[in-house]
């Protein structure tokens, strides 16, 4: 089939990337050109494990195609995806001017019947708003449809490829039929696609990010307990996780969710929900404790060194908001290091991937960027690990009392065991444990 993508950000660039891979041919469009050069080059400008291989693969077999302009993707194609940002206003609620731009110069580049595919996350809604704007500009025959996805950060190649589900709304059975061929190589194990109505497709998307956010907080919540009563939260998790109602995913305290989805995502469906007459308390709740909890390091860390942080040189390991990808936005490393600079403190990091984007947008120079983990050590007061990379796991802990000026750990994410660091003469402070 012939495909175009409207957008190469994270979810445009992988599914456009997924899309050829199986077979399609598949023209991604994006406005910035410096952006389509390095892509027709084969540079990825995120990082996700996979994707660069997958990309420089499709293109050079001629399946994957870049460019700025929409005449030569729109037409011809089966399936227009849009996939372009969603960002939050002030008042939490998702933008969607690039989303209904997109559209109609989709609709001015048609050249017969197209289904036009909301891919990007949106709200209730947005499926009716693209269709007008298509109506506007179009003559050609066309449907809308929401697909919404639910790819994981650092493990979206995988999940692309080998959904454990494809949510389809759509009111024509004709574009039904064109996303079932679509997904066919995706689902030959017997994973479900599911049709459903438009409005259904699109709240499932948040309703989907909006309890995995649920867990977390919750977890996080019984962990703050944790530290008052006396328990020990993995504990904790593993007795409630193995209930099968329950299970044990997303069930892991430590510093609150980040990223691009839940924090937007779980505003989004609060706005949508006050614009419609109705308060939705408990994911107010949720986002109330999502922010509180990435403040939680920072207060271990000054109540350790009585308030007194002027002039202390702390160690951070991780800044991306999780394991396996670059992605800084909501980090909560950003939050914990705003707090120890306001204080006086000094600050040394290191993190595999996300440091370039650190010095681009969310840090810039207030920080120094050490070469290796073991290195930004050297002269530190402490250890505060944020973000739970591999490479974090398991460091040479005489090496790590060595280098610190004082041997205390901060461990935001319970990945070190308190009692082995104990008997190792460390101090050391979990979330719960």
């Amino acid at each position: 089939m012939r495909i175009a993508v409207i957008g190469t950000g994270y979810v445009g660039l992988v599914a456009g990337t997924c899309f050829a891979e199986s077979g399609n041919t598949v023209t991604c469009v994006d406005i910035d050109e410096e952006k389509v050069r390095k892509l027709k080059d084969g540079h990825v400008p995120i990082y996700e494990p996979g994707l660069e291989e997958l990309l420089k693969r499709n293109v050079h077999d001629g399946r994957l195609h870049f460019t700025t302009n929409y005449a030569e993707a729109v037409p011809g194609a089966h399936a227009v995806f849009i996939a372009v940002g969603t960002p939050p206003g002030e008042d939490g609620s998702a933008d969607l001017q690039y989303v209904v731009a997109a559209a109609k110069s989709t609709a001015e580049s048609m050249t017969g019947y197209t289904v036009v595919v909301d891919k990007s996350t949106v709200p209730v809604g947005t499926a009716r708003k693209v269709q007008a704007a298509l109506a506007e500009s179009t003559s050609h025959p066309f449907d809308v449809v929401s697909n919404p996805e639910f790819l994981k950060e650092g493990a979206a190649i995988d999940d692309f490829l080998k959904p454990d589900r494809v949510v389809i709304g759509s009111d024509s059975q004709r574009a039904a039929e064109v996303m079932d061929e679509l997904y066919a190589p995706f689902v030959r194990t017997g994973n479900p696609i599911i049709h459903m109505d438009v409005e259904s497709a699109e709240l499932t998307k948040y309703a989907a990010n909006a309890m995995l956010a649920t867990r977390i907080s919750f977890m996080n919540e019984i962990a703050n307990i944790c530290m008052r009563v006396g328990a020990n939260v993995d504990q904790v998790r593993k007795g409630i996780g193995s209930d099968d109602r329950i299970g044990s995913r997303f069930l892991f305290a430590g510093l609150g969710y980040g990223g691009s989805c839940f924090p937007k995502d779980v505003k989004a469906i609060v706005q949508t929900s006050q614009q419609h007459g109705y308060e939705f308390k408990i994911l107010q709740a949720v986002e109330a404790v999502n922010e509180n909890q990435k403040r939680l390091l920072f207060d271990q860390v000054s109540s350790h060194y009585g308030g007194q942080l002027a002039g202390k040189r702390i160690a951070i390991w991780g800044l991306s908001f999780k394991p396996n990808t670059d992605d800084m936005r909501e980090a909560p490393a950003v939050v914990v290091i705003d707090h120890l600079l306001a204080a006086g403190a000094e600050v040394v990091t290191y993190d595999p991937e996300a440091m370039d984007e650190a010095k681009r947008w969310h840090l810039a120079d207030r920080v120094t960027y050490a070469t290796a983990p073991m290195s930004a050590l050297d002269d530190a007061d402490c250890l505060v690990l944020v973000t739970e990379w591999n490479e974090f796991r398991r460091p040479d802990f005489d090496e790590v009392k060595q280098r610190l000026k004082t041997p205390v750990i901060f461990d935001g994410r319970n990945i070190y065991n308190r009692r082995t660091l104990e008997a190792q003469g460390f101090t050391y402070y979990g979330i719960g444990t």
